[in-house]
């Protein structure tokens, strides 16, 4: 038997807890789940690492499968909630307050050598968003906050109001994919020296005077999306957790991403795609060489969306792909 870490004290959250006895998807409706865990393929025996546990909606379908889950999530809110929803579950189930980013780190604390399948659901959870005092959105007024770990010292409006124009600029356009970049960094600088910036409107109204609006998005969506990056230094979480986890895979094993915008499912495209291609060729070679980096087998061909039915009732799967990949034996 495994002996589950045990949670770091946290500091109290300031926003307001869901009930216990909260239905599942009044935390975070999981996304692609029955597409997700079929590949994924739980049994009994298995151990798998749910990376982004959230509300625990993928988690309790695998443990019902049989197969024994690795928690992590590095939001304590959301692993309360998940905690108290699979607690009946026992000895199958382990909640770790940690980023998948050091998912190696839990499996070595927990004793764990190899696992038979992970899988991250990336991006911000519905709650993170619903909840005003979290500061992920702008649909109500709230704290710039947007930290997904409450003990990350730096906070969205930290960035905003201590950044130069050309740092944020930056952010803006490379974690946001904002063409109106350098005007609304240097609105920023301009405006937080009278009146720093402290509450989710705020910003975006500022956005809004640089970018007005135009058809359904808000002009502020680049932008809180750029900071919540930033913030939570997503990209380079990702980047890191993929490679601990595909090294932590045994021959057999799945590993299941679902990514809801084009930056992070660039990345893990990618990665997979470095993985499971045979041979690798240049212009200046005579013929393809073996790949060296060739460790996985793609079971998803093309990344798989939410189906018609679930776009309908979860508007926010939209744009959900699924790509899923199974370890093989290195043979270069």
């Amino acid at each position: 038997m495994t002996v589950c870490l045990e949670h770091p004290k946290m500091p109290r959250s300031k926003s307001r807890p869901l009930p216990l006895n909260s239905r599942p998807y009044e935390y975070h409706e999981s996304v692609l789940l029955d597409e997700t865990v079929a590949r994924l393929a739980p049994a009994p025996g298995k151990v798998i690492v749910d990376g982004t546990l959230g509300g625990g909606g993928h988690a309790a379908a695998l443990l019902a499968a049989g197969a024994r889950v690795i928690g992590l999530d590095q939001d304590p809110e959301a692993l309360a909630f998940a905690s108290a929803r699979l607690a009946g579950l026992g000895e199958e189930f382990c909640a770790v307050h940690s980023s998948f980013a050091r998912a190696g780190e839990v499996l070595d604390r927990l004793g764990i050598v190899a696992i038979d399948g992970a899988l991250l659901d990336l991006g911000v959870s519905s709650r993170q968003l619903d909840a005003s005092e979290r500061g992920f959105s702008f649909m109500h007024d709230g704290p710039l906050d947007m930290r997904m770990d409450p003990t990350n010292p730096i906070s969205a409006a930290d960035l905003v109001n201590t950044l130069g124009a050309e740092q944020l600029e930056k952010f803006f356009r490379n974690y946001g994919e904002e063409p109106a970049a350098r005007k609304i960094a240097a609105r920023l600088v301009r405006d937080r020296v009278v009146n720093p910036f402290r509450t989710t409107l705020q910003l975006a109204q500022a956005v809004e005077s640089v970018v007005p609006r135009r058809g359904r998005a808000h002009p502020a969506t680049r932008v809180f999306q750029a900071l919540r990056i930033a913030v939570n230094h997503e990209l380079e979480a990702l980047s890191t957790g993929l490679e601990q986890i595909s090294q932590r895979l045994a021959v057999g094993g799945r590993f299941a991403v679902i990514a809801f915008h084009s930056l992070e499912d660039r990345i893990v495209k990618t990665f997979f795609k470095e993985r499971t291609a045979a041979f690798i060729d240049r212009p200046e070679w005579p013929a393809p060489r073996p790949n060296p980096l060739h460790i996985f087998k793609a079971i998803t061909g093309k990344p798989v969306p939410a189906s018609d039915a679930e776009q309908r009732a979860n508007p926010r799967s939209r744009s959900a792909k699924l790509r899923v990949v199974e370890r093989i034996p290195h043979v270069h």
